[in-house]
């Protein structure tokens, strides 16, 4: 569809809006019960906070730092230490103690490893002046991972980050070193999608073409069915958001999104829900788990379409894997608004540069898709 100025406002609201859900939930991210949230947080999240001392229910410890999954199910006893000598250089010695908060000692407004990489999707994107290439991506993606000193805040690898780093210090190809482990449909491989998406889809490129894209780039992490097929999925509600015309309501095109992804109509949970953790806790776990966190995101952003903030609270007052899950939801709400709520944004503490990357990336696709538009100079001018 042709683009205007209104879909480039909400592409850029829908791309801040993801570091604000992902910042919002980080300090309690991974709390399964809900009530620990409130023990060290009286109000609940109520604003950007820093990263508690301990955290509650942390195993991290638990986790493989050879591979990715766990520990027990790790069988590559000799293999490099991935964590601390391959990825995040000089933090391996944080992933033995009991209790160490899955984000130690990072600071209120800070982003998380996977924002993160959606920022460095974002100005490889940039760079290429809006041409996607998974080759150059991915170069960008492993540059970034192995970068010494790490060149993010964050202590915590997930499982795809873990296992695709051990397969390429095993020698495989890039292109092939997506693991695959126990939580390899999860709501994590969704975060770098807008970004890639809204760049192919503001020149006008189809939304099949795009979807296709979005797929086969989620598949070098994640290799899954699945993902594969959400993944198609999220860029079609993306796509609809971001073109609607202005009277056609946020809210319906959720709803429909959710029947022909989940095969049910969202609306029809909000109608007998009393509260949010009947759906988000209850209904379908909090976990990372796609079959469950796709449906959370759906029921969010159908609730909270009109009331960003709230949604993106809620979200990560919710616990569990709040902050991938706000992540994309953020991705939702801000192209439903068209806003993002900037007293937040602003308190980033990237946030100047995240603009910044953003009105680069937005830049150079209207320029390029400029340029394909433009006519074809004859042979006698």
């Amino acid at each position: 569809m042709p683009t205007n100025h209104l879909t480039f406002v909400r592409a850029a609201a829908s791309l801040k809006s993801l570091f604000v859900g992902d910042a919002l939930a980080m300090p309690v991210h991974w709390y399964y019960n809900t009530l620990d949230i409130y023990r060290q947080f009286p109000q609940g999240i109520t604003r950007l906070e820093a990263a508690p001392a301990q955290h509650p229910s942390s195993i991290m410890s638990l986790h493989s730092t050879v591979a990715g999954g766990r520990s027990s199910h790790n069988r590559h006893k000799a293999a490099p230490e991935i964590v601390g000598d391959v990825i995040l250089k000089g933090r391996r010695h944080l992933w033995n103690q009991a209790g160490t908060h899955y984000h130690h000692g990072m600071r209120a407004g800070e982003n998380t490893l996977n924002a993160h990489c959606a920022r460095v999707a974002l100005r490889e994107l940039s760079r290429l002046g809006g041409r996607y290439s998974s080759d150059e991506l991915l170069a960008a993606y492993i540059d970034f991972m192995t970068a010494d000193p790490p060149a993010h805040p964050d202590t915590y690898a997930e499982s795809y980050h873990r296992g695709f780093f051990a397969n390429l210090t095993a020698g495989k190809s890039p292109q092939a070193c997506g693991a695959v482990t126990h939580d390899t449909d999860s709501i994590g491989a969704l975060v770098s999608i807008s970004a890639i998406a809204f760049s192919e889809l503001l020149q006008g490129k189809p939304l099949a073409a795009v979807a296709q894209t979005c797929a086969q780039y989620v598949l070098l992490t994640h290799p899954s069915k699945t993902m594969a097929k959400v993944t198609k999925d999220y860029v079609g509600l993306l796509n609809d958001l971001l073109f609607r015309e202005s009277a056609v309501s946020a809210r319906e095109i959720i709803d429909e999104w959710s029947a022909r992804s989940i095969g049910r109509r969202i609306s029809s949970l909000t109608r007998h829900a009393t509260q949010d953790r009947d759906v988000v806790g209850r209904l379908f776990s909090s976990a990372c788990y796609i079959t469950d966190s796709w449906p959370s995101v759906f029921y969010l952003a159908f609730k909270y379409c009109e009331d960003q903030r709230a949604g993106l609270l809620a979200n990560a007052n919710l616990g569990g894997d709040n902050v991938h899950r706000g992540a994309v939801l953020g991705s939702i709400l801000g192209l439903s608004t068209g806003e993002t709520v900037d007293e937040l944004f602003e308190q980033l503490l990237c946030g100047t540069e995240i603009a910044q990357e953003i009105r680069d990336l937005l830049a150079a696709v209207e320029n390029r898709a400029s340029m394909s538009q433009a006519p074809t100079a004859t042979l006698s001018q």
